[in-house]
């Protein structure tokens, strides 16, 4: 049997994410690769994701229906299609969590989310104990639903040519009608695809401090962060949520400013290449991950890093 991944595409362009799940499919090596686009006017990403490496065939379902990504009509699309895969695979997002689980209930069979390895095709490795261990998870059944984390494989090369197949839409399952939407609007790198990430913690004090962070992230062209502290005590919106229970960020560099480092907001960027640390707590949990630290005022540190790089005449990249 085949794998269908679930892509996630804004209509025009398909998400980094979906290229990462794509490798993890690859590995499964259960049959061949489909990609599934739904939405409205979402051919573009269709072609765009006809030119990922390794996969055979998207199906383009184009239908007001998936305009916004509504959980419920979204999941009854899956399941019209599931009879002819073995794993239905999702990213590990926002989107992916919000629909998988809904195809693993309408199905009835396990759901294995969040993996980092593939160990076989019913085999899979992933974190427990907010990233604190993994276990290796073993399921009995002829069809899965899987999750992937995106940070823990390669991104698919773009050097494709699949066939597109146009489907239609399921039937609409009337529990669910979007009514609108706020988004955060950034010039700045979304947070998953970020080079850099400069995040703040409960240590800012109030969300007027953040401008601290943003002057140093806006310099270096780095996504703005947060720790769960911050954003349960509405210093910024929840979408800068890093962690276990926000996003999972893999960046090249990851500045944790008078964040503590508490088990669920290491969990969500311990796999950065580099970590700074500032908290002038020198026992703060986060020196612990840290391959720079600095034990000081983040009220003093901060301006005086963002003087220093704008003497240095330092641009984003």
């Amino acid at each position: 049997m085949a794998v269908l991944v679930i892509a996630e595409h804004d209509n025009q362009e398909i998400k980094g994410a979906t290229l990462n799940t794509v490798t993890a499919a690859l590995e499964l090596g259960a049959g061949d690769v489909e990609v599934l686009v739904a939405g409205e006017e979402c051919q573009a990403a269709a072609e765009g994701a006809a030119t990922i490496s390794g996969i055979s065939k998207v199906h383009l379902v184009n239908n007001v229906l998936y305009a916004h990504g509504l959980a419920e009509p979204f999941a009854a699309l899956v399941v019209s299609m599931a009879d002819a895969y073995s794993h239905i695979v999702f990213s590990h997002t926002t989107h992916g969590k919000n629909i998988a689980p809904r195809v693993a209930a309408l199905l009835d069979i396990v759901q294995i989310s969040d993996i980092m390895e593939v160990k076989s095709p019913d085999t899979f490795v992933r974190p427990i104990y907010a990233g604190n261990a993994m276990a290796t998870v073993q399921a009995n059944e002829g069809k899965l639903v899987v999750t992937v984390r995106g940070t823990a494989f390669e991104k698919a090369e773009l050097q494709g040519s699949a066939t597109i197949d146009t489907a239609n839409a399921s039937d609409d399952p009337r529990l669910s009608s979007f009514v609108g939407q706020e988004l955060t609007r950034s010039e700045r790198p979304e947070l998953t695809s970020a080079r850099i990430v400069v995040s703040g913690g409960r240590g800012m004090q109030s969300g007027d401090n953040f401008h601290l962070v943003e002057a140093v992230a806006d310099r270096i062209g780095a996504g703005v962060g947060a720790s769960r502290a911050a954003v349960d005590a509405g210093y910024v919106p929840n979408d800068y949520q890093v962690g276990q229970t926000g996003k999972i960020v893999a960046p090249e560099l990851y500045m944790a400013i008078g964040i503590s480092g508490a088990i669920q907001h290491l969990a969500g960027m311990k796999d950065s290449k580099v970590i700074v640390a500032i908290n002038k707590d020198e026992e703060a949990p986060i020196f612990s991950v840290a391959d720079y630290g600095l034990v000081g005022d983040l009220f003093e540190e901060m301006p005086a890093l963002a003087a220093e790089l704008e003497k240095q005449d330092i641009k984003p990249r």
